[in-house]
């Protein structure tokens, strides 16, 4: 298959690959395909040694590992069209049109948090659910290489921003969305216990819902939590909304 089309990439949860919405991820070379295709589409901005490419594919490199990138190379061409990758010595994938979802999170919680910093919590609520939606499912499930796990530490720290976007947008919205910026607030909680943001924003999302009690609570979880880990007290945004809390 060599015609050039529009291709939708999706690395996080099932490996999908479509052209013009059929399926060609089942044509690529089996596993070692899937995980070159995928370090080429993330790393798709620059181009890339062949012993670098080697690396992300064998966690031990087999004696022709030359040899077998070659092979994984071509059938990737036969898959994409013979100008998809450039280069010999160095590779470069060039995809002309392109939806990959790992891009597409990073650009969505980007487009959420400059939403929210100017208080247009409708415009935040939509790029911060699309971040949310991609971060939140692990990337290439089934396999385990450095550079994936590194690719997962990013994302997850994406999860935490899209989270923070979407429930601060919950609670300043108010109404029926309250319920789900106390969800998006104890998910923080569970996942990021140190990141006080997490704890600033349920407590306002509790308070919100009129329990003050519970809000408070957390608060003094907190407190505890980081005597406990870092012998440190609150910081001062924390203990603003505290302090709201109990004028209230």
């Amino acid at each position: 298959m060599t015609s050039a089309g529009a291709l939708r990439i999706q690395l996080c949860g099932p490996f999908v690959v479509e052209r013009d919405g059929i399926r060609v991820d089942r044509d690529l070379p089996g596993k070692k395909g899937q995980l070159l295709f995928a370090y080429l589409t993330l790393n798709r901005r620059r181009p890339l040694r062949r012993d670098e490419l080697i690396e992300s594919i064998w966690a031990e490199p087999p004696p022709a590992a030359d040899s077998a990138l070659n092979a994984l190379v071509s059938k990737l061409r036969r898959v994409l069209g013979p100008d998809s990758i450039e280069g010999r010595s160095v590779l470069q994938l060039r995809l002309t049109d392109a939806w990959v979802d790992v891009e597409a999170a990073v650009d969505a919680v980007h487009r959420a948090e400059s939403a929210v910093a100017t208080g247009e919590w409708t415009r935040a609520w939509g790029p911060s659910l699309v971040a949310l939606f991609t971060a939140q499912q692990e990337l290439l499930p089934g396999h385990d290489l450095p550079w994936i796990e590194q690719e997962r530490a990013r994302l997850a720290e994406i999860h935490l921003r899209a989270l923070e976007s979407y429930g601060g947008c919950c609670v300043s919205i108010g109404g029926t969305e309250i319920a789900a910026g106390v969800r998006a607030g104890r998910e923080l909680v569970r996942l990021a216990p140190l990141r006080e943001s997490g704890h600033q924003l349920l407590m306002r999302a509790l308070a919100s819902q009129g329990n003050v009690a519970e809000a408070l609570r957390v608060y003094t979880s907190l407190c505890g939590t980081l005597r406990d880990e870092l012998g440190v007290p609150p910081c001062a945004a924390t203990r603003a909304i505290h302090d709201q809390l109990l004028t209230a």
